[in-house]
């Protein structure tokens, strides 16, 4: 089989598990490019839009701690990314063991339509990301 495939299903008692693993799937990309994310922030020492702190006065001392406040900031929000990837990895384990017992020899099919899907869509969010960062620096 060459090219995407598209499958389509009519019963929605069978398929609300393959689109809650396909909704997993997408939520743990995108917490991997958030993690990404932050990561070349931290290592290029650039400030994200989001952390937005602010510290009144202009002398060196004020400017030390505002460094260090975005750089706590970055490392808690990393930290927090990847208790999150760890409850949904342990999410898409659980579904992806029931979908594969349920469809079985189908089941291969499915993960890699989803698969495709996903990569299509990571990929135009992930230079959504590189923008940002040019932005940024």
């Amino acid at each position: 089989m060459h090219g995407n495939t598209k499958l389509k299903f009519s019963d929605a008692k069978h398929t609300r598990d393959i689109y809650n693993y396909k909704n997993i799937k997408r939520k743990l990309y995108r917490m991997n490019a958030a993690i990404w994310y932050n990561k070349i922030c931290r290592q290029k020492q650039l400030t994200p839009s989001y952390i937005n702190i602010r510290i009144k006065g202009k002398n060196q001392q004020c400017q030390n701690t505002l460094r260090t406040a975005n750089r706590y900031r970055i490392n808690q929000e990393i930290k927090f990314l990847y208790a999150k990837k760890s409850k949904l990895n342990g999410q898409l384990f659980k579904l992806h063991l029931k979908c594969a017992d349920e469809w079985k020899s189908i089941w291969p099919v499915i993960v890699k339509s989803i698969e495709e899907k996903l990569t299509n869509d990571m990929e135009s969010h992930y230079n959504n990301l590189n923008k940002k960062l040019d932005k940024l620096q």
